[in-house]
């Protein structure tokens, strides 16, 4: 069979010119050669050989091999090089800035997708109960500081002098400061709770620092002869109370967090005893299942201050 020589790509018919050149803002679109394939059965008729009718796959073959490039990116002068370099430095500093400007805006946006709303409120909150807290124990030091000098001034002026009972009773009732032998009881929330999980145990939240927990373990010191006690430097008198305002622990009105530490007053070797681990080793292995930890340290001498107490108005002497 005669051997025709076969076109290195498929002429493009009148008919099939297409009606717009790709690179229209190319300089030298006018030069650019269209280089779509014809149609088969065309073909067939100019070449006079026989070739199967629409066959694409050949097609295709021809336009992978003999124009793997698109014209378009084979025109040189596509890309034109401003011929001022003041309009070259323009450029790029208009794209610079252009950037710098995307950029900004990307990055407050995103801040402000990242941004809590009800952050603030929670700042200003903490920010007036610790200034609460604040006013509330200056004046308590306040009240403190006047008694002391009436008690002072009443002496001075009536030469009074206290009898060993009302001594007693005041120490007792936590009226005014004290200093003596005793121990210091420390624990802390376990270091996984972080210092945030509710304060009770349920299901699989982490066992924290009750007031409970408190509560009994200076039962066990008022229990063991201990005479003035105080914890996290809040002295117990007798309107202090030890308990939860959600989930932070009250001494009286005063808030107080991990580490807990309870000063008492009294004999060290009896006090340590009554809450060492071989006195109670059911709660203390309680304890150490939620990974507390409980510390005692003996003192020869620890101060405690005077407890805060509200002003008696309905009560009266009994005759």
């Amino acid at each position: 069979m005669p051997v025709f020589d076969q076109p290195r790509s498929f002429p493009v018919s009148q008919e099939n010119q297409p009606v717009r050149r790709r690179a229209v803002f190319s300089s030298s679109f006018a030069g650019l050669t269209s280089q779509h394939a014809t149609d088969a059965a065309e073909e067939v008729a100019a070449r006079g050989h026989r070739r199967h009718l629409n066959d694409d796959a050949l097609r295709l073959i021809d336009d992978l091999t003999n124009r793997p490039m698109d014209p378009l990116f084979m025109d040189s002068r596509l890309t034109r090089r401003p011929s001022s370099p003041v309009v070259t430095w323009v450029t790029r500093v208009v794209v610079f800035l252009t950037c710098v400007a995307v950029g900004f805006a990307g990055s407050l946006f995103v801040q402000r997708l990242h941004t809590d709303p009800r952050r603030a409120v929670r700042q200003s909150w903490a920010a007036e109960l610790e200034n609460q807290t604040a006013q509330a124990e200056s004046l308590a030091d306040e009240i403190n500081d006047l008694r002391s000098r009436i008690d002072e001034v009443s002496r001075e002026m009536a030469d009074f002098q206290q009898s060993e009972t009302q001594i007693q009773d005041e120490m007792t009732s936590g009226m005014i400061p004290v200093e003596g032998e005793g121990i210091t009881l420390t624990l802390a929330d376990p270091i996984a709770a972080d210092g945030a999980l509710p304060r009770e145990t349920s299901g699989n939240q982490i066992r924290v620092v009750t007031d409970a927990d408190l509560q009994q373990l200076v039962n066990l010191l008022w229990q063991s002869g201990a005479e003035a006690i105080a914890v996290n430097d809040y002295r117990l008198g007798m309107q202090t109370s030890i308990r939860t305002a959600g989930q932070t622990i009250l001494i009286g009105i005063n808030s107080i967090e991990s580490p807990y530490v309870i000063k008492a007053i009294g004999n060290r070797n009896t006090l340590a005893d009554a809450v060492s681990a071989e006195r109670q080793p059911m709660l203390y292995e309680s304890y150490a299942e939620s990974g507390i930890y409980p510390q005692v340290a003996k003192s020869d001498s620890i101060r405690l201050e005077a407890a805060v107490s509200g002003d008696v108005a309905h009560a009266r002497r009994s005759e």
